[in-house]
């Protein structure tokens, strides 16, 4: 299946999963009272980097997988920000970016034009809801979603395998974590800023590298959970981790943001 027609299978996936809102509230509800049922329903990314047929001019690109989000209606896609480094066909990185909960792709827009200084290519994704699936409702649209915005990707840009993010803020940051450890034969480091948590769907695979960041006035979550608990915790597991922690608030600032490519990048 090619990259459009795996795209057009996630719409009409999304648009299903969009139109049954009172399964999803019984599932959302189910969830917070701690009897979810029926477990994971999609947990492993199938993509792969392919060596492109054609490489896709530098620039940013909508994905063109939106479906309507249920709370507000907002249209959820995906961005895919190639450097000017591209056009050398060279493998470059990429990370992968999702938003905290209840945001978008867009709020990472201001951090695109360090594709171009790091030469990373960047792909932001929305989630198909309001957060990450996994956190409020089984795993399976998200992971599709990703595989799908993953395919298009491969087929557009050289990806060095060897550098393959995967890295959100707050729920996005949670989810980078759990999903990207449960598929570490794909993602080769994961970043998470102000994760809070991290619960991964299925056993370890692989042994990615992980960098952490936590801003001193974060108001959600205590920067003092990251640094002595997450951190720890992945260290006990063998995990190489970095720390960083930055004075900023519940937020990816500048230096978090170049602190974490320099460090996907060296």
């Amino acid at each position: 299946m090619s990259s459009e027609e795996t795209i057009a299978a996630v719409h009409r996936v999304s648009k299903r999963w969009a139109s049954q809102s009172h399964a999803l509230l019984v599932v959302s509800a189910l969830t917070l009272c701690g009897c979810r049922e029926g477990g994971p329903q999609v947990t492993r990314v199938q993509a792969r980097p392919v060596a492109p047929a054609t490489i896709t001019a530098p620039g940013v690109y909508q994905l063109g997988m939106g479906a309507r989000r249920l709370r507000d209606f907002a249209n959820r896609d995906g961005t895919l920000v190639i450097p000017g480094q591209a056009a050398s066909r060279r493998p470059l990185p990429l990370i992968v970016l999702l938003h905290g909960g209840g945001g978008a792709a867009e709020d990472f827009r201001s951090k695109f034009p360090l594709a171009d200084k790091y030469g990373v290519v960047m792909l932001a994704l929305d989630s198909r809801h309001n957060t990450w699936d996994g956190i409020d409702s089984p795993f399976g649209p998200d992971v599709v979603a990703i595989d799908a915005a993953l395919r298009y990707t491969f087929e557009r840009v050289a990806i060095d395998p060897k550098k393959i993010a995967l890295g959100g803020l707050s729920d996005g940051g949670a989810y980078a974590l759990s999903l990207g450890i449960a598929n570490g034969d794909l993602f080769t480091h994961l970043v998470a800023v102000s994760p809070g948590f991290y619960a991964p769907p299925g056993p370890p695979i692989g042994r990615p590298r992980i960098f952490l960041a936590h801003g001193t006035r974060d108001n959600v979550y205590s920067v003092a959970g990251t640094r002595e608990r997450i951190a720890a915790r992945l260290k006990d597991a063998g995990y190489d981790v970095t720390y960083f922690e930055f004075d900023g608030p519940h937020w990816v600032t500048e230096e978090a943001a170049r602190r974490a490519l320099a460090w996907l990048v060296r």
